[in-house]
Parts: C-alpha cells; sequence; structure tokens
C-alpha cells in the first residue's frame, strides 16, 4: 500500500513538473515575442502605424462640441459649412436668438453616425489639447511605410518618428463637390491620396513600439 501510494505522488508530483515546465516555456517564448517586436525594422513599424491607424485613423473636421451656433452675418467657416452639412440631412437647424440673432445647428440621427467618440489630439508649440469626439468624414489606412529616423534614447525613454503615405475612405456624403468647397482641407487629404506623407511619433515599451498619442507615458 505504501508503495503504490509513493507511486501515485511521484507521478503527481512529475505531472506538475512538467507542467511548469511546459509553462516556463511559454514564458520564454512570449518574452522573445516581445523581444522580437522591440526591434526598430520596417514589419514592426508598419504593425504600429497599422495599428495607431485602425484606432485613430479618421479625417474629422474639427466640430467637436454640438450644437453649433452661427451669429447672422458671420464669415466664420461654420457659416458656409453648416448650410452645407443641412442640405446633405446631416445637422438641421433653427433660428435662435442669444444677444444677437443666430441659427443653432444640431446633429439629426442621420449625423450622429458620423460623430466619433475617439480621442483627437490637437498638438502645437505651446499645448497638447485632447478632444473627447469630432465629426468625421473618412478612414485612413496605411498605403506605404516610408522610412524611419535613427532611434533615440533620451531619459530611459526610446522614440523616433516614422513617415508613411495613406489610403483613404471618404464617407459618402463627403465626396460632394460642394462639401470639399467648404472643407478645402478634407479635399486636401482625398486628392493627395498615396502621396501625401505623414509623420508619426512613436515610442518603445515592453510589448514594442507605440504611437505618441495612444500611450502618454
Amino acid at each position: 500500500m505504501k508503495t503504490n501510494t509513493t507511486s501515485v505522488l511521484a507521478r503527481r508530483v512529475g505531472g506538475v513538473a512538467s507542467l511548469l515546465v511546459l509553462l516556463a516555456s511559454l514564458a520564454l517564448l512570449a518574452g522573445c515575442d516581445n523581444e522580437q517586436a522591440r526591434f526598430p525594422d520596417r514589419d514592426n513599424f508598419t504593425a504600429t502605424v497599422n495599428d495607431y491607424l485602425a484606432q485613430r485613423g479618421h479625417v474629422c473636421l474639427a466640430k467637436y462640441a454640438w450644437p453649433i451656433t452661427v451669429p447672422a452675418g458671420s464669415h466664420e467657416p461654420d457659416a458656409q459649412q453648416m448650410p452645407v452639412l443641412e442640405k446633405l440631412g446631416l445637422v438641421t437647424g433653427k433660428d435662435v436668438a442669444i444677444t444677437v440673432p443666430a441659427r443653432e445647428y444640431a446633429l439629426t440621427d442621420a449625423g450622429r453616425k458620423y460623430y466619433l467618440q475617439v480621442p483627437v489630439v490637437i498638438r502645437t508649440t505651446a499645448q497638447t489639447v485632447t478632444h473627447p469626439a469630432d465629426f468625421c468624414a473618412a478612414t485612413l489606412s496605411l498605403d506605404r511605410l516610408i522610412g524611419w529616423d535613427p532611434p533615440q534614447t533620451r531619459d530611459g525613454r526610446t522614440a523616433t518618428s516614422l513617415l508613411f503615405t495613406y489610403r483613404i475612405a471618404p464617407d459618402p456624403w463627403a465626396t460632394a463637390p460642394e462639401v470639399q468647397q467648404v472643407f478645402p482641407l478634407l479635399a486636401r487629404a482625398i486628392q493627395r491620396e498615396g502621396t501625401m506623407q505623414v509623420r508619426l511619433g512613436v515610442h518603445l515599451t515592453r510589448r514594442g513600439w507605440v504611437a505618441d498619442e495612444l500611450d502618454a507615458h
């Protein structure tokens, strides 16, 4: 009886030992995969751009907060843009009077489909501002990774910037001539598909290269 108990115990211990060896091997392989992802090469940087564009590759119109009020007689871009969006059924307008006569525009059900709750980061030399949502008109995907700067390490952070061109898929309404007339930056983005070069800042993390905008740490 004692021999049988010892034999069973040995088999159990042996099984646990085998499991531990297997887990250690998998961890080692995972570590190798992570190390591979940390190399500054074309495959890894291509994956980084694709990941970034999958999350933030939207061409938006800087319409962050709704409703939008346009004073009568205004010469601001909204005064030309909102009537076009209203004609397309994406917004609806009504006359209001605050301090001066104005027209207030709100998104329709059709327009809300294009108001994406995706952070939009605006960087200037003075500050960085993040808007929680924006009204968007097209989606970008990677055309070609052109190249990258040599990675530099400063204060424990390794970073570089990537240069790429894009493909663009406009939403159907965004191709209307009147839309492109009042949104010239959108028209330019569509016209320069495959030729306009975009620079993306990235940095190295334990899991590989990540766009700065997706990981502020």
